[in-house]
């Protein structure tokens, strides 16, 4: 009911806060990562299981390939966020990324078996979410007031989780309906049919922000690159960093879960359902806390619940949905508020750049971090590297702390 009013900037709304965030941009860019989501998910739901129970990959290929599927993301995200700013096209630059994402999972199904085929339509993929992040997240800062960043990516961030608890449950139930030949290609044809669909909703819904910035700001920023001299652009693209670093690949999560229980590779995809209803119930309650105690000690206490994933991960203890609670806490608690950080320590003029930025250092840490986990749990097994990880969390912790404060 409140898609008749996509195009209207909520900071002039009259009506309370709630409205103005379920109203234009802010509901119809969640919409569409809603439904991209459900089409993201039904693929990342069944890689690890088709890469190394399928393909039987070692750890090491399994690591590059996760790492390259976040971590590729990091030069399209400057490209993205500073093309999105200097032509004033942030819908258009976020199009073309949802589009070249819809397209991969048709690059998938022709790769067949071949790993060379799958890293380059991860790669396409990737890509694509590099070119649209930085525009979508710069188009929720510019569709709010400041103090209510925190709560307007929550909801976002929740109707993004929406969409990743349906994919694998959608993954699931193609896996259920298709034959034991065709299960793989037939998720990819279904998550190819969802991408286009979201790529539709961009094009109806989502409203540009095109208005032209101050002659002050102008000067003020010649270039996006100089917005790392600016101590609290900084701050955060350190923080950034910082949780890539200690940030292992879900799939890893899932593969350590799936060789303590036996699970069948059918019920692998619960797996991924669990992290994400955490998230869906979470997202919104942590961007309140986040406005109302201060987003940089939300974000620790995210990095307590990953501290706590790795250390059961690392001992053998707790339940399933208890390691899959925390994990999903952890990602409620940064993803969206690492965001709410960034968006007014820069400029408007160059919002999309700044946190595409931000969003690169932290892409980039993260291909580290999942080749090298790979690596250490190749040589000396998943205990060890979790307790590697649990140590890397535990020296994060202050400094995160310190940072965003």
């Amino acid at each position: 009911m409140y898609l008749s009013t996509v195009g209207s900037a909520p900071v002039a709304r009259e009506g309370g806060p709630i409205r103005r965030l379920l109203s234009g941009n802010v509901l119809a860019l969640g919409l569409v990562s809603l439904v991209t989501d459900v089409s993201a998910e039904m693929v990342t739901a069944v890689l690890p299981a088709y890469l190394v129970l399928g393909l039987h990959l070692g750890m090491v290929q399994y690591g590059v390939l996760d790492g390259l599927h976040a971590g590729m993301t990091a030069v399209f995200r400057l490209a993205g966020g500073y093309a999105a700013d200097r032509w004033r096209l942030r819908k258009a630059v976020a199009g073309l990324g949802y589009g070249l994402s819809a397209l991969a999972r048709l690059g998938l199904l022709a790769a067949g078996s071949s790993v060379a085929g799958i890293g380059g339509a991860l790669a396409a993929d990737r890509i694509g979410k590099g070119l649209r992040t930085p525009p979508r997240d710069a188009l929720i800062t510019l569709s709010v007031p400041e103090p209510m960043l925190g709560r307007a990516f929550g909801v976002h961030r929740t109707m993004d989780a929406v969409g990743a608890f349906l994919g694998p449950l959608a993954a699931l139930g193609v896996l259920a309906l298709a034959g034991s030949g065709q299960a793989f290609p037939a998720v990819f044809v279904a998550s190819f049919c969802a991408a286009t669909l979201g790529v539709l909703l961009l094009a109806l819904f989502v409203r540009d922000r095109r208005e032209p910035a101050p002659p002050a700001e102008r000067r003020a920023r010649t270039s996006p690159w100089e917005l790392l001299r600016a101590p609290g652009t900084r701050r955060v693209w350190s923080a950034a960093v910082l949780l890539g670093l200690v940030t292992i690949g879900d799939g890893f999560v899932y593969l350590i879960l799936q060789r303590r229980e036996d699970l069948s590779i059918m019920w692998f995809p619960l797996l991924a359902v669990g992290t994400n209803l955490a998230y869906l119930l979470l997202a919104a309650p942590m961007g309140w806390l986040a406005d109302r105690v201060g987003r940089g000690t939300t974000v620790m206490a995210g990095c307590g619940a990953l501290l706590g994933v790795y250390v059961l991960l690392a001992t053998g203890g707790g339940s399933i949905p208890l390691v899959l609670l925390l994990y999903g806490t952890f990602y409620a608690a940064t993803d969206g508020v690492l965001m709410a950080c960034a968006g007014p320590v820069v400029p408007e003029r160059w919002r999309t750049s700044g946190m595409a930025v931000v969003q690169t250092g932290q892409a980039l840490a993260y291909l580290v971090s999942s080749a090298a986990f790979g690596a250490v749990w190749q040589m000396w097994g998943p205990a060890p590297a979790c307790w590697a990880a649990a140590g890397a969390v535990a020296l994060a912790l202050p400094l995160c702390g310190r940072w965003l404060r």
